[in-house]
Order: structure tokens, then C-alpha cells, then sequence
């Protein structure tokens, strides 16, 4: 068998490379996408930044700790406590205290992520003055790096200042570091950021932790735990689990589309050879030498590509790598590690397909007796099998019964990404194998009006396509996945996206929408002016967290909002669905039916923004929604929250442009920015997560580059064996250009098939998603991404038809005569 497979090998040379390509590059995609998810599984401990040179910090209570029966259950607290002032004051008996801020500056000119500091803090990095001197004036700022000089004016939120040094952390050899630096005088800094969580201690360890015993959260870091008083010290993790979650995506739906691919293209090059199986069958071989030859020919396959394709996945791998960490998805030091196990997989994956692709072709191919093979090949007929029929009406049936018990169950569980990537697979799937009963009424129906044109191409394009109906279901399946995907990740991102600037301004009853320029939020003063414009009514907002204890073990964070009730009445319209928004005091809450608890005058038990638990009533529930409802609290259920946001609401008959100047004077100050309603929820909502959004396109991107290398493969292993039908035609009276021209419009009718089963896949996908809406009170229409669905189906066409006319084309070159004697 072995023999036999390797002189067929020789003599169909252009089906096994193809077979080759599709496999080796199936097999790349899992390696490279396994190596990269491994290395994304564990992160490198980060040393202390801020305060590598500092004795000890004292950092308040930043994280909620709850004993559940079934351990200890933690969450960040949004708003992390001060270190209280009877420890402070305990502390200065012990050494020098200096206490550290850290506040956003928004600079005019400068970059982003500009953040400030006290100056007496700078030691602890440590910062050295690399030029100029400290600052000594409110107005006065010395900055990390070098891209200000001495003398530079800044216009910043917070007024202008003048820089007067540069500092660099010591053993750099640039003024470049972990952050970009703004350092005020102590006393400007205080105002700036009056909520302070941490200060360093000049003083013993030992001593330090007995001065704070006994005060609840507060901790005594030194050594590498210093690096728990750095900003954001997890972010290493927190990176590295989006990128887990990114490379997981990509990878889940990287293997999809590979084993999809191989499996189809594995399955038609078996289908291809069925006149050749007739003569064997004819010779006197048995089914099962049939069966033995094609399984010895693909295992010979499966070795040799999987083995290249994990060559090619090790050379791949790097070059993410260093496209994640040049796009910023990735920390600096992200790296591919040596894990093994990616290589296994993709391996073993890519052999064990490879034989499952041709085990049912192969199965058909034995079963058959030899005329009836014979009559069969040019005609394809009995292309839906019973077990084809079966487990493809099973995939589309599962796909149907899913979602309808999750619109009746949960149907916000169809809103989450990890739901609205994998259920286009299984559609995909059943579409695939219900392809044959769906190929033959599509191609004659996108062939009919090309058929009613004078001349015989049109009609040659729809009966080609459709008596080949297992060639144009193989050419059309790379285009289905390619389309499928495209219009239900872009589509089920743009219809959520949509559906949360709906809710938002649907709710949002306000004229006018006035947001913070730092994280510090609105003074008292700004306030007051805010307050004091006429014809406008004014509710102050700030954002917090409320946590509940779910079943005795989960802890829940719920976003907050901390309102006047009074005034939040008169700017937002809440989708409630019990209860009144005027019953919310300082002993209630607003929640959503996401609650576990969602009952009205029940009483639950939670811990506010800072940590302390409390019981509150329940004043109103709203519905579910998108997930962004969150819940409402008075202002002291959210202690220390700065307003942030102000809602504006004009009054009957107000001049809107008269006011809006008015708020703009009032703010002028403050830096902050007055939008309108439109405005504001055109600039906030939606915004998708930039590494999600990556995440897609990369998927996108690494689905349209494989199915276009399929397809363009496929194209050619199709044309290729149709060299003496095209030499029938030549001989028939065909000119050259018009076989070229019949090839060519077959691509185009090919492509046309699989772009409409992927835009119905994807239809599908986004009407399950626009029902949940509807049940979560979210109606609008949903979003197709037309122009994406354009462009892809553009990009397939192209490679369909070069694919089909270059093998044409060098065929075409012999004589007719010549063509026509080819043995198959």
C-alpha cells in the first residue's frame, strides 16, 4: 500500500501539495497559537519602581477580604482608605513620614499618561535632578525625562506651570523610565490630590508594623512587596490575562478554521479521484485496499506536513510575540517560551485530521461498486449521505435549541464575547455539511439572470456549478468561514456597541453633559458656579462600587452611581421595572434584575466603595440591559468618591446656547469639558476594549489569510483537474478567451455561493443577539457590517479567479488535441 501511495503521490502531484499547503499551514496557525498562549499563562515577578530606595511604606486598606465556607474572597476596593490619623500621628514618633500622591495631568503637548506627584517623593525611586532645580512655587514643576527643558511653559488642567528641572531615575542611562513624571511642590500636590493611600516611613520594619497593629487593612510593605505601592502593580497579570483571553479567541477560532479547512480540502481530493477508484475497483481491487491506500497516502501527508507546519509555527510564534509588544497588547518583556506541549497539539491535531478528512470520502469510495463509480464521476449525485444528513441537521438543530434556551434562561449569556465567537462555529459546521441540499437551488439561483443573457457562458456557469456540486462546495466552504466570521465578530461587536449608546441615551434625559478634567473631579468652587448657572438644573455625580456576598461564596463588584435622588430625577430616566427612583435615601439602593436579591423593600447586605458593609433596602430594581446598568447610592453610601460627571438639564423655554456658555464659564477654570447629550455618548459610549478589538481583527486577519491561501489553493487543485473538460470545450469550438472568461465567471458564481451561506450564517448569529436585546428592553435594529462583508467577498473573488485562470491559462497553452488524450 505504502508503494502504491508513493507513485501516486508522482502522479497527482498538484492535489497532494495542495493537500500539503492546507495542512502545514493549519498545523502553523495551532503552534504558533498554542506557544503563544503558554507564554501568556505566567507572568515574571515586577521589583518595587516608585519606591525601590524606600525604608518602608504604609499603604492604607485597598482590598476587600470576605471569609466565605468555601475560603477567603477578595476584590480591589474602589476607593482605597487613607491610613488613618492616629497611625500617622503614631509613625512621626518613629521617623521622618512623607506622604505620597498620585494624581493624572493632562498636559497641552504632552503625553497621555502624564501623572503627578509630591517632589519629596522623588528619593524613592530614586529621581535625580538631571537639570534645573526643585520646584519651590505652586506653579513650579520639575518632570521626568527629557522631553521638556528648564524654562518650558505647560498650560495643564490644573493651570499653567513653568518647568524648572528635569529628573532621571539613577541607573538609566535617559531620563525614560516606568512612568512620565510631573512632580509639584508637597503643598500643591496636596491640593491637587487632597485622598492620600500610602507614605513612606524612615524607620525600622519591626517598629513600624507594631505602630500599625490592630488598625483593620493596613499594611506594613517592605523588600519586593514595595511594588504593591506602585500604580497598578498587577498589570503585568492583568495584561497577560487579557492576552490569555486574546490568544485564546484567536487561537479557538484559528483551530477551527484550520480543521475545517483541512478536513474539506482532504475530503475533495478524494472525491476528485472517484473515476480513478471505479478503475481499481474494476483492476479487482477490494474496498479495503481502496480504503488502505487512501489512508496510507493521507498518513504519509499528515506526517510530513504537520512536521513542517510546526517548523513554520516556531519561526511564527517570535514574530507575534513582537507584534503584541510593538502594538502595546503586550509588556516589554513578552516573550515565546520552551513549552513543548503546543507542538504535540498541533501535530498530533494536524495528523489526526488529515485522517479523519478522508476516512468518510474514502469509506463512500470503497463502498461503490465499479460502473456505478465510473457513471458518477462526471456528475456528481448521492452527495448528501445519510451520516452527512444526520450530523449536520444534529449541529443545526443543537445550534437552535442553544439558543433558544438561553433567550428563555439567560439571555444576557449571549452577549458575552466568549458566547458570540464560538456559536458561529457551530453554524458554520452545519451549514458546511448541509452544503450539497443548499449548493445546487443557490448556484442555479445566483446563475439564473447570468444564464438569460444571450450566448452559452451563463448557462455553462450554472450547470458546471452546479453537477460539480462537491467542487463548489469545497471552493465555497473557505469563503463561508472567511464571511461567517467577519460579519458576526464585527457585526455582534458594532450591534452591542450600538446597543449601549441606545441605553445610554435613552436613559440620559439630561441637555447637557459636564465631565471632570482629572481624576480628582470637580472642587467645591466649580461645583457652586456649576450650581449657580441659570435656567439649568445641576445633579452631581460620582462613580464608586457596591460588592454582595452571591450564594455565601461569590463576591460580585456592581458598578455605582452616587446621586441626589431629588435632582438625579430630573436628568435620568432609569428602566425600572419595580419601584420608584424618589424612594432612594441614604438606608436604600437601586439594583438591577441581574441581583440575586432584586425584590423591593428587601433588604441586602453590602460593602460600599471604601470597604465597610452596610444593609440597605432596596428602593427600585431596573432591568438587566446590556450589563451597564449597575446600581444607584446616595453620595454618603459612597464615601470619598469625587463628582466626576455633572447631568444638565435646561429649564422650559431656556436658551440652550446662552447656558452652555454659562457652563462653559463656569468650568473654564476646572478644565472640564461641556458636551452635549449626543456629544457626550458619541465620545464615551461605546468603546470597545482596544485589546478586544485587536484580538477580532487579529482573528480576522489570521481567518482571511488562511481561507485565502485555501481557497486560492483549492481553486487550483479544482482547475487543474479539469483540464480535459476545458480541452472538450476548445475542441467544441470555444476560443481560448472564452474558456478563460467560463473559468473565470465560475470562480465569481463559487464565491457568490459561499459569500451568501456566510452572510446567512452571520445573520443568524446577529438575529439570536438582537433577540436578547429585546429581551433585556434594548430594541434596535442590529448592525451588519456590510463594508467589512464587501471587502472580504472582494478579496476572495480576486484570489478565486487568478487561482482559477493561471492553471487554465498554462493548460491552455498545449493543443486541444494534446489536452483532451491527458490521462487522469
Amino acid at each position: 500500500m505504502l508503494s502504491t501511495a508513493l507513485r501516486t503521490l508522482r502522479t497527482r502531484w498538484v492535489t497532494f501539495v495542495g493537500s500539503f499547503v492546507a495542512l502545514s499551514l493549519g498545523v502553523a496557525l495551532i503552534a504558533v497559537m498554542g506557544l503563544a498562549l503558554a507564554s501568556s499563562l505566567d507572568a515574571p515577578d515586577r521589583k518595587p519602581e516608585r519606591f525601590a530606595a524606600a525604608p518602608v511604606v504604609v499603604k492604607g486598606m485597598d482590598t476587600l477580604r470576605v471569609r466565605t465556607s468555601t475560603g477567603t474572597r477578595s476584590r480591589q476596593l474602589a476607593r482605597p482608605r487613607a491610613v488613618p490619623a492616629d497611625v500617622i500621628a503614631k509613625l512621626r514618633h518613629l521617623g521622618t513620614v512623607v506622604v505620597d500622591r498620585s494624581f493624572a495631568v493632562r498636559a497641552r503637548g504632552g503625553p497621555g499618561d502624564l501623572v503627578g506627584h509630591p517632589w519629596s517623593t522623588a528619593a524613592f525611586a530614586p529621581y535625580r535632578l538631571d537639570a534645573g532645580r526643585a520646584p519651590r512655587a505652586a506653579d513650579e514643576v520639575v518632570v521626568s525625562g527629557d522631553r521638556f527643558r528648564p524654562g518650558t511653559r505647560l498650560r495643564t488642567d490644573a493651570g499653567t506651570v513653568r518647568v524648572v528641572g528635569t529628573a532621571r531615575i539613577v541607573g538609566t542611562a535617559t531620563g525614560l523610565g516606568f512612568e512620565n513624571a510631573v512632580f509639584y511642590t508637597d503643598a500643591r500636590a496636596a491640593q491637587l490630590a487632597p485622598h492620600s493611600v500610602q507614605l513612606v516611613v524612615d524607620a525600622g520594619a519591626v517598629a513600624v508594623r507594631t505602630a500599625v497593629r490592630g488598625s483593620v487593612g493596613v499594611q506594613v510593605l517592605t523588600g519586593d512587596a514595595r511594588r504593591y505601592a506602585d500604580a497598578d502593580p498587577d498589570r503585568d497579570s492583568e495584561e497577560l490575562t487579557a492576552m490569555n483571553a486574546m490568544f485564546g479567541t484567536a487561537g479557538g477560532v484559528a483551530g477551527f478554521v484550520s480543521v475545517f479547512v483541512v478536513a474539506s480540502t482532504f475530503a475533495f481530493t478524494v472525491a476528485q479521484r472517484r473515476r480513478e477508484f471505479g478503475l481499481l475497483r474494476t483492476a479487482g481491487a477490494t474496498p479495503g485496499q481502496i480504503r488502505r491506500t487512501v489512508v496510507s497516502e493521507a498518513l504519509l501527508i499528515g506526517v510530513l506536513a504537520s512536521a513542517a507546519g510546526c517548523v513554520l509555527g516556531s519561526h511564527g510564534a517570535p514574530k507575534l510575540a513582537g507584534w503584541t509588544v510593538d502594538e502595546g497588547l503586550a509588556p516589554r518583556w513578552f516573550t515565546i517560551g520552551d513549552s513543548t506541549w503546543p507542538y504535540q497539539l498541533a501535530f498530533w491535531t494536524g495528523l489526526f485530521v488529515a485522517l479523519a478528512g478522508v476516512l468518510a470520502a474514502s469509506w463512500r469510495a470503497g463502498r461503490t461498486g465499479p460502473t456505478e463509480a465510473l457513471r458518477d464521476a462526471s456528475v456528481d449525485t448521492r452527495t448528501m449521505t445519510p451520516g452527512r444528513r444526520l450530523v449536520g441537521s444534529a449541529l443545526l438543530l443543537t445550534a437552535a435549541v442553544t439558543l433558544l434556551l438561553a433567550l428563555v434562561n439567560d439571555p444576557s449569556g449571549l452577549l458575552h464575547r466568549k458566547t458570540y465567537v464560538s456559536r458561529p462555529m457551530l453554524l458554520i459546521s452545519a451549514v458546511a455539511l448541509l452544503a450539497p441540499v443548499l449548493v445546487r437551488p443557490l448556484t442555479r439561483l445566483i446563475a439564473w439572470l447570468p444564464a438569460q443573457l444571450p450566448g452559452a457562458t451563463g448557462m455553462l456557469v450554472r450547470e458546471n456549478a452546479a453537477a460539480g456540486i462537491r467542487r463548489t462546495a469545497a471552493v465555497a466552504a473557505p469563503v463561508l468561514v472567511t464571511v461567517a466570521l467577519a460579519g458576526s465578530l464585527l457585526g455582534a461587536t458594532a450591534t452591542l456597541n450600538e446597543a449601549k449608546a441606545t441605553e445610554v441615551r435613552t436613559r440620559t434625559a439630561a441637555d447637557f453633559v459636564v465631565t471632570a478634567a482629572g481624576d480628582a473631579g470637580f472642587d467645591d468652587e466649580t461645583l457652586r458656579k456649576l450650581r449657580a448657572v441659570p435656567d439649568a438644573k445641576v445633579s452631581a455625580t460620582s462613580a464608586s462600587a457596591v460588592y454582595v456576598l452571591e450564594d455565601g461564596t461569590a463576591l460580585i463588584r456592581s458598578e455605582a452611581r452616587a446621586a441626589d435622588p431629588r435632582l438625579l430625577a430630573d436628568t435620568t430616566e432609569l428602566p425600572l421595572v419595580a419601584g420608584k427612583m424618589s424612594d432612594l435615601d441614604d438606608d436604600s439602593i437601586i439594583v438591577n434584575e441581574e441581583w440575586k436579591q432584586h425584590t423591593v423593600g428587601e433588604r441586602v447586605d453590602v460593602w460600599l466603595g471604601d470597604g465597610r458593609q452596610k444593609s440597605l433596602r432596596i428602593a427600585a430594581v431596573m432591568t438587566i440591559g446590556t450589563g451597564d446598568n449597575g446600581v444607584y447610592v446616595t453620595p454618603r453610601n459612597a464615601p470619598d468618591a469625587p463628582v466626576d460627571r455633572a447631568d444638565v438639564r435646561l429649564a422650559h423655554g431656556a436658551d440652550a446656547t446662552a447656558v452652555a456658555a454659562e457652563l462653559r464659564d463656569a468650568v473654564r477654570e476646572s478644565g472640564a469639558t461641556v458636551f452635549t447629550t449626543g456629544q457626550w455618548v458619541r465620545s464615551t459610549y461605546p468603546e470597545t476594549d482596544r485589546t478586544t478589538r485587536t484580538g477580532f481583527l487579529l482573528v480576522l486577519g489570521i481567518a482571511l489569510l488562511y481561507t485565502g491561501i485555501s481557497l486560492a489553493n483549492t481553486m487550483v487543485m479544482a482547475t487543474s483537474d479539469r483540464v480535459r473538460e476545458l480541452a472538450v470545450l476548445r475542441l467544441a469550438g470555444a476560443t481560448r478567451w472564452q474558456v478563460l472568461r467560463l473559468v473565470a465567471a465560475e470562480a465569481l458564481t463559487v464565491v457568490a455561493v459561499g459569500g451568501v451561506l456566510g452572510v446567512l450564517v452571520a445573520g443568524l448569529n446577529l438575529a439570536g443577539m438582537w433577540g436578547a436585546l429585546g429581551l433585556l428592553s434594548v430594541w434596535m435594529p442590529i448592525e451588519i457590517p456590510w463594508a467589512a462583508l464587501g471587502w472580504t467577498v472582494a478579496a476572495c473573488a480576486v484570489l478565486a479567479v487568478i487561482s482559477a485562470l493561471a492553471p487554465a491559462a498554462l493548460a491552455l497553452r498545449h493543443r486541444a488535441v494534446e489536452l483532451a488524450g491527458t490521462p487522469e
